[in-house]
């Protein structure tokens, strides 16, 4: 139920300072909070491409998730995808590209090695099979960024469909 995982990430972050108030958050579009516009379902037959997104925003990035996947527009992750972007992979609509590179860490106040409580197991709910028993083993530990390909992700997660060069 990511909507209830948002709001315990809310929580967390305010209480760590990286988020002025729930209520901001609740009232805030999608598009407003990761300056993108907002996707119409089936307005266009082209898919959204991610590519190259070093992650970023924990909150702002459900937040897109959850639009993209609403949308039902087709997402593909391509290039490069870290840290919070992971998150997209997993979508029902969405596949990775076979020569991308998928990179994992702890999540943290951003400038710090704080890792706020909490947010490790939020992103965690957005992971499958062997890709969270790696995030809960390691990655959600790591300050490093661990990187794996397209193909170590899918061997991991079975269920990730890999996009059409």
């Amino acid at each position: 139920m990511p909507s209830l995982h948002l709001l315990g990430l809310a929580a967390v972050l305010t209480l760590a300072g990286c988020v002025s108030t729930i209520e901001s958050l609740k009232n805030s579009p999608a598009n407003d909070l990761v300056g993108q516009p907002p996707l119409q379902p089936g307005a266009s037959g082209e898919p959204v491409v991610i590519l190259n997104n070093r992650g970023g925003n924990v909150v702002q990035t459900i937040q897109r998730r959850r639009q993209l996947e609403q949308s039902g527009v087709p997402v593909e992750v391509r290039g490069y995808c870290g840290s919070a972007c992971t998150l997209f992979i997993t979508m029902p609509n969405a596949c990775l590209a076979p020569d991308a590179t998928v990179g994992f860490h702890a999540p943290r106040i951003p400038n710090t090695t704080i890792i706020p409580p909490g947010v490790d197991d939020i992103m965690g709910s957005y992971y499958r099979n062997g890709v969270l028993e790696r995030w809960n083993a390691d990655w959600k530990h790591s300050l490093q960024i661990q990187k794996i390909s397209a193909k170590e992700y899918v061997a991991a997660d079975p269920q990730t469909r890999l996009c059409p060069r």
